[in-house]
């Protein structure tokens, strides 16, 4: 009896465990990977950093201390002051704020370009594919440091514009990623069934491949919040890029750069420091995600 209501029991949990949703046992492994704990960590701490910290410490960006121009940290300016007088921390703070949003917004729009355009590629096929693929192959062989400074250098952008900018060269990645993927999934019983009972075009790529590309889309994407921070403060570093007053890490490196010699560190590691702490903690996330949609397979 005993031994009947433990293979019972035990059934009953095989059952349960074989039920649970394919995200569910995704996230665990998220979480149960050291790299996305890490990673998840040290994004909120630098998100926490960038956008609560203005209001725990209310310093204005902008103002100038003509009398404390090139101030080492000390207790009424943490981080110091920079050459024109200008509290250092604060600075550091709006300067997370514009990469941050600027590096997201601009990978979620390049996501829904390329999502969309390689869904299309992948599930139409034939001539229409073919030609699709060749329009990106074009694209692909014009550099792209180039399209940015030349775009940068015509427009002078703003963030929004800067987000576009970045937005548009940086989809053809997801579109070849996506594509790949439709192209597998596309032979599926499940989207032949969807076929058999009439479903258009639209329907399939909605209700059946965009659920099941999503995953993949997601790394991919993590991976671009990285890449366009890193085109953020390439630009800026260049002397392009978001024009001042406006702060971001990547014109605060160049300016300090101009002060190396001089043993103004204070200038130099905060916005290194910040830069490469998110670019390893949006890594970290990425690689945990990867693995867990592995372990899913």
């Amino acid at each position: 009896m005993v031994s009947q209501t433990m293979n019972s029991a035990t059934l009953t949990d095989q059952t349960v465990s074989e039920e649970k949703p394919k995200h569910s046992r995704t996230w665990r492994a998220f979480w149960h990977h050291p790299l996305g704990l890490a990673g998840v960590i040290g994004l909120s701490a630098i998100v926490l950093f960038c956008f609560v910290g203005p209001l725990l410490y209310p310093a204005s960006a902008y103002t100038t201390h003509i009398t404390d121009l090139m101030r080492p940290p000390s207790t009424r300016f943490p981080l110091g002051t920079d050459d024109l007088g200008r509290n250092y921390l604060a600075r550091l703070m709006l300067g997370g704020q514009v990469s941050l949003i600027v590096g997201f917004a601009a990978a979620v729009a390049s996501m829904i370009i390329g999502v969309g355009y390689g869904l299309v590629s992948g599930l139409v096929g034939g001539f229409v594919d073919t030609l699709m693929m060749r329009i990106i192959d074009v694209l692909l062989t014009i550099p792209t440091l180039f399209v940015l400074l030349f775009l940068d250098a015509v427009f002078q952008p703003n963030a929004v514009l800067l987000t576009l900018i970045l937005a548009i060269t940086s989809w053809f990645g997801v579109t070849r990623i996506v594509r790949s993927e439709v192209l597998s999934l596309k032979q599926r019983d499940y989207v032949e069934a969807s076929r058999a009972f009439g479903a258009s075009n639209w329907h399939i790529m909605l209700r059946e491949l965009l659920p099941n590309v999503m995953g993949t889309v997601m790394v991919a994407t993590i991976f671009q919040i990285a890449g366009s921070i890193i085109a953020i403060a390439t630009l800026s570093f260049l002397g392009l890029g978001l024009p001042a007053p406006a702060p971001n890490w990547g014109e605060m490196l160049s300016t300090s750069m101009n002060y190396m010699f001089q043993n103004a560190w204070w200038l130099i590691y905060p916005p290194g420091i910040a830069l490469l702490w998110t670019l390893l903690s949006i890594n970290f996330v990425s690689e945990a995600l990867q693995s867990a949609l592995d372990t899913r397979l």
